[in-house]
């Protein structure tokens, strides 16, 4: 009998998704449905387990976490990316990653209603018609903004599409635009400093690493228009969540919509909970059914491929 965990699973989501009945005598599943409070809890949780099912980037599957689990052998992650695996270290010790399709329309679609959110002060009158108040506060529309986005990658040019369709224009910009891309869903290519400068909105859909890390800091938001917003549903690490605090508290930016954070789960007093121009969400861009079913299915998937000596959908 294998034993698996199935980590960080907050919604409770597995059990609805896999009939676990149907591989019962073959897997040991244990649901973990909060996050460990540090490295040395999840130790002495998993170290029994021989296969890890992760949500990316919840819980860091760091060197140190893997050569401290002696049964593990295979890692199933959802998406076919997770900088929170030391891929260097699962290859030394021999540990299977596999990963897993991924929708891109969500990202793009909570995107949006964060911009909207914004504009149309979605927080704000939500929160004052509970209270017995009506219509207060004024909008802005967005035919005829520019929006400009950090990436144009596939949520990216999903994006641009509906900005078109509400009349907008689109800028972009990022350290390999395709610009063969770009004019064809008539993007408009911008150097990064020019985008900050024009913008209405800007919008980071790029990949977190090295050369985007602190890629937006206090040096950017004093580019920015003071009537401008920024979106981030990517990782939160591409924007210094210090510099972006002071820039909404300042009001240097009109305000900033938030999907992702540096630390996740966000913190109960971290200050952007506090902050009235800024509209955040808990990373849910991508928390479908649609997805779900997909992360978990394929999941089940690798693994007895892995059994079967034919893992499927290899991370190396």
């Amino acid at each position: 009998m294998i034993k698996v965990a199935v980590l960080d699973d907050y919604q409770g989501a597995f059990l609805q998704i896999i009939e676990t009945q149907k591989f019962k005598g073959k897997y040991n599943f244990k649901i973990f449905n909060e996050p460990f409070l540090d490295e040395s809890e999840a130790i002495s949780s998993l170290e029994e387990f021989e296969a890890l099912f992760i949500m990316r980037e919840r819980t860091p599957i760091t060197k140190s976490l893997i050569t401290s689990l002696p049964n593990l052998k295979y890692i199933m992650t959802s998406g076919m990316r997770n900088n929170a695996i030391d891929l260097q270290a699962t290859k030394e010790k021999g540990i299977i990653v596999c990963g897993t399709d991924i929708n891109p329309n969500p990202a793009a679609e909570i995107t949006w209603l964060l911009i909207l959110g914004l504009l149309r002060n979605i927080k704000q009158e939500t929160e004052n018609m509970f209270q017995g108040y009506w219509q207060t506060t004024i909008g802005f529309e967005l035919k005829g903004k520019m929006l400009g986005l950090i990436g144009l990658g596939k949520i990216g040019t999903q994006v641009a599409k509906v900005a078109k369709a509400f009349g907008m224009e689109v800028c972009a910009w990022s350290e390999n635009l395709d610009l063969t891309c770009a004019n064809k869903i008539g993007v408009l290519p911008m150097t990064k400093e020019d985008l900050l400068k024009t913008s209405d909105i800007v919008s980071i859909h790029v990949v977190l690493n090295d050369k985007y890390k602190n890629l937006i800091t206090n040096k950017e938001f004093k580019m920015m228009k003071k009537s401008s917003i920024l979106i981030n549903t990517s990782r939160g690490s591409i924007v210094n969540e210090n510099d972006l605090v002071q820039a909404l508290k300042d009001e240097t930016i009109a305000g900033a919509g938030l999907d992702v954070f540096e630390k996740e789960p966000l913190p109960q007093d971290h200050r952007l909970r506090f902050i009235p121009n800024a509209l955040i969400l808990p990373h849910i861009g991508y928390v479908t059914a649609e997805n779900y079913s997909k992360f978990y299915s394929q999941m089940i998937e690798n693994l007895e491929g892995c059994l079967e000596n034919q893992p499927l959908r290899l991370i190396t």
